[in-house]
Order: structure tokens, then C-alpha cells, then sequence
């Protein structure tokens, strides 16, 4: 035993003493060298990630399509790209519209009940299928992607639906062009009534100026309002004035939503078939209409009660005791005892008389006391009234 531990200590000894000077001449090198190129890896790993936020920045919404064509009651597989990550977008089928033109007409002249609706990946891309629908305009027609929330964005891609009409497109009016100078705003209050859902109301307020080589006199833009996921109604209103060429005018437009309506709101304007601006409109909810509730569903039970209490005292059957006969006994509160009444104290008998003796126990009664027994009437006394 003491033979075979002294060689084993050697050998271990000898080994570790071997490997320090094998990693010693490498590790001093390769750490010197890995100093050197760091910077330089910087330097060439920061311009390509530059460059590639500057792509994503500088990207447009692109939209490309599976068919070019195809007939109502088909199957498109619509593909986008350069979108916002995690964006919601909308897919319509619209007619008379074009892509360098836009949707004429908003989302009037598109198929809205056969839309579609994704959300872009990390990425800003999607792919989606969509049944293919008619417009309830003519073509030329296009699939119209459109964001529904945040930072307007949209792209259109050329579509034929087979067998549907064609027909040219509306001819452009003047060289007036008018764009959004300076941020929309809301303006206003509510009321009182609005809290018990009277329909909220506002004044949309934009600076646009005409940047067209003509004036613009009395445009008509149109105002739509979207709640949720939904697409905007759209509502025409016209402006009394004349913008001239290169000039500016403060532009305010009334907004009103219907009757209780509480929740986000969006405002769009739009003008000559193209969105000018949009504003968020948070709407609060009309709590006086929800206390009315509480209030009468405590106020309509009550009454019912005192109705349905009334008419059971109403048919309810009557004693058959005489009215002069029926004593109520008093109520006895919880936890007393009756009282047994008190006695009444015999009145002694008068002074100056004296208790007739008797033969028996002794008597509970007693002389009256406004007269005695020698003065008490009788038939053979005679009464004094009468003589002197």
C-alpha cells in the first residue's frame, strides 16, 4: 500500500507542471490579436447597421398579389412588405381607383363586407387570403391595404375582376391642390346632456394652404369617423371661401357622433379622394345613463312592492268578531314578564262607628264610608224633607 501511493503523487506532479508551459506561448498572442481587431470589426459591423435602419426608415408599404385576375367567388393570396411591425392593416377590393390616383371615392367603392383584416409579423410583412368581390363601382379596380390604427400608410396593387364593368375614370378638376400646414386640433366641450348621452360634438380645426396654380372656391372635404377596427363613415361638408393660389386659411368643421357613443374615435378629412389628416378622439362614457339605470331598477321593484302589499290588505278576509267587541292586547316586548295587578286596599271603616261583632271568621268587607249603619235609610223612617 505505501509502495503504490509514493510513485502516483510523481506522475500527477509532472503532469500538471507539463501543460502550464504548452498554453502559455498561445493564450499571450491570441489575446494581443483579438485587442487589435476589435475596433476594426466596429468599424466595419456600424456602417452595415446604418445602412440597414436607413432601409427600413427610407421603406415604402409595398402590396404584390398571387393572380392579376380573377372572378367573383375566387381566391387571391394578397403578400405586403416595408410595413410597421405589428401593424393592423385592411385588405378591400375597390373599383374606379388606380394607384397613382387612389381609391375615388373612399371606401364607398369598395367591397367592404368581403374585406379582410391581418396584422404585420416583427417585420412589417403579412400574407393573407381574401375571396374575390365585386365593387359596387366600375373598374379599374385595385386591392386597397390600408392601416387602421396609428400612422396613416397605404399601398394599392392593380386587380382585374373578371366580368366586371369598366368605365373611365372622372376627369381631374383645376390645378387647385390643397395640403395640410399645421396639426389638427378638437375643439370644445361637452355639456352637461352628454353625460346623459346626448350626442358629443366638436370643431375639427386645420391650417391648409393651395398649392396648386389655381384658386380653390368653396371645396367640399369630407369628414368620416371610424370607432374601433371599423371603416370611417364618411360625411360631406362644405367650406364657404376661396383659397388662393400660394395662400393659407384656417379651415374649422363641425364633428358630431351619434347618441351615447363613448370610446376611441377617429377623425379623418379627406379632400379630393385623398386623406388630409387624422385626429384621435377619446370619448368618455355617459355615466348619468348608467345611474338612471341603477335608479330604476331600485325605484320599479319598490313600487311594485307597495302595489302588491296594497292590494293583499285590499282582499284580505275580516275578522268575525264585532268591531266593539275586538280588543287588541298590548304587545309584549321580548324578554319581560307581565305584572300582576295590585291590590286595593280596603278602606277602614269611619270614625266614631264601631265593626259589628260577628259570629264567623272575620269579614273581608267594610261599612261604606259616607254613611253608617244607624244613619242608613229605611222604609219606616220618616225623611225630613218637607218640615220645618
Amino acid at each position: 500500500m505505501t509502495g503504490q501511493a509514493g510513485p502516483a503523487a510523481p506522475r500527477s506532479s509532472g503532469h500538471r507542471g507539463a501543460t502550464r508551459p504548452f498554453a502559455a506561448p498561445f493564450a499571450a498572442p491570441f489575446a494581443a490579436l483579438l485587442v487589435a481587431l476589435l475596433p476594426a470589426l466596429l468599424m466595419l459591423s456600424a456602417p452595415g447597421a446604418g445602412a440597414a435602419d436607413a432601409r427600413a426608415a427610407d421603406a415604402k408599404p409595398v402590396v404584390t398579389l398571387s393572380k392579376q385576375q380573377a372572378g367573383k367567388g375566387g381566391e387571391i393570396t394578397v403578400k405586403g412588405g416595408g410595413w410597421r411591425p405589428n401593424a393592423l392593416l385592411m385588405m378591400l377590393i375597390c373599383g374606379r381607383s388606380t394607384p397613382d390616383r387612389g381609391v375615388i371615392g373612399g371606401t364607398n367603392s369598395c367591397a367592404n363586407a368581403e374585406g379582410r383584416a391581418v396584422t404585420t409579423d416583427g417585420k412589417g410583412a403579412f400574407r393573407k387570403k381574401m375571396p374575390v368581390a365585386e365593387p359596387p363601382v366600375p373598374c379599374p379596380c385595385v386591392v386597397h391595404v390600408a392601416t387602421v390604427t396609428g400612422e396613416q400608410a397605404a399601398a394599392d396593387a392593380v386587380f382585374v375582376v373578371a366580368g366586371h364593368p369598366l368605365a373611365a375614370l372622372p376627369k381631374e378638376t383645376g390645378d387647385g391642390r390643397l395640403a395640410v400646414l399645421a396639426t389638427t386640433r378638437l375643439e370644445g366641450e361637452s355639456g352637461i346632456l352628454t353625460w346623459f348621452g346626448a350626442p358629443p360634438a366638436r370643431q375639427l380645426v386645420l391650417t391648409v394652404g393651395n398649392l396648386g396654380s389655381t384658386p380653390v372656391k368653396d371645396p367640399v372635404f369630407e369628414v368620416g369617423t371610424a370607432h374601433g377596427v371599423f371603416a370611417p363613415q364618411w360625411e360631406e361638408q362644405q367650406w364657404r371661401g376661396t383659397i388662393a393660389s400660394g395662400r393659407k386659411a384656417q379651415i374649422k368643421l363641425p364633428v358630431e357622433l351619434t347618441a351615447g357613443a363613448h370610446g376611441d374615435y377617429q377623425i379623418s378629412l379627406r379632400y379630393g379622394g385623398k386623406v388630409l389628416a387624422e385626429q384621435p378622439w377619446g370619448v368618455g362614457r355617459p355615466w348619468g345613463v348608467t345611474l338612471f339605470w341603477i335608479l330604476l331598477c331600485l325605484v320599479v321593484p319598490a313600487a311594485v312592492f307597495r302595489i302588491g302589499m296594497a292590494v293583499v290588505d285590499k282582499v284580505r278576509p275580516r275578522s268575525s268578531r264585532a268591531p266593539g267587541r275586538a280588543r287588541r292586547r298590548p304587545l309584549r316586548r321580548a324578554g319581560t314578564t307581565a305584572k300582576a295587578p295590585k291590590p286595593r286596599r280596603a278602606p277602614g271603616p269611619a270614625e266614631g262607628s264601631t265593626a259589628a261583632p260577628t259570629d264567623g271568621p272575620a269579614s273581608t268587607t267594610a261599612p261604606l264610608p259616607w254613611f253608617t249603619p244607624d244613619s242608613a235609610p229605611s222604609e219606616n223612617r220618616p225623611t225630613t224633607k218637607g218640615h220645618s
